[in-house]
């Protein structure tokens, strides 16, 4: 492995852990609806644990509705059942075709518990980047063992991998500060 090599995929990997970061932002339930908040309740799909999303049209008739439209009726039960063991702290209303899930304001203790849960996430990418940058600069030195690159060559990258480091970490702080902000808004 070259050192440029090296160092591209150690941005890949930085890049990787903020989308996933981003990702898992979208789940976290904020006052207004979003289908987003689902992908994490999974039902017992014949056999196999399946996203809800997967099983059921989920669409959003009103800011802070989300309607659940199961493929086959005999869903809804299990459907609910799920959403009800789940974390959201949502109950369904059941209609007969699917579900209603409405979102009520969320409480002042619900929301810092919600920035506890992003402050978490945020906290795994960045020991997730600096693993990272862990993997990179002992592959620099691997390189340096195998006489492939000079002492002077390692210090030089490792000071790119360290900057390539603080620019993905100052990245996942502002979008967990705007994610922040999101969730404390009333």
């Amino acid at each position: 492995m070259s050192v440029t090599q090296i160092l591209q995929d150690a941005e890949h990997r930085m890049k990787a852990a903020i989308e996933a970061m981003v990702h898992d932002f979208g789940t976290y339930r904020t006052g207004r609806a979003s289908a987003a908040v689902l992908e994490r309740v999974h039902v017992d799909y014949y056999g196999t644990e399946t996203p809800v999303n997967q099983v059921a049209n989920v669409s959003v008739p009103e800011p802070r509705q989300l309607y659940i439209q199961p493929y086959d009726k005999s869903m809804i039960p299990t459907i609910e059942r799920a959403i009800l063991k789940s974390d959201l702290g949502l109950s369904p209303v059941n209609d007969g075709n699917g579900l209603r899930l409405n979102f009520p304001q969320m409480t002042e203790e619900r929301r810092k518990d919600m920035v506890k849960q992003v402050n978490a996430r945020t906290e795994q990418c960045r020991v997730a980047i600096r693993n990272v940058r862990r993997d990179a600069i002992e592959h620099l030195k691997g390189l340096e063992k195998k006489k492939e690159i000079t002492e002077d060559e390692v210090k030089g990258n490792e000071t790119k991998v360290q900057k390539l480091t603080d620019t993905y970490v100052h990245q996942a702080d502002e979008l967990s500060k705007k994610k922040d902000a999101e969730l404390m808004e009333v």
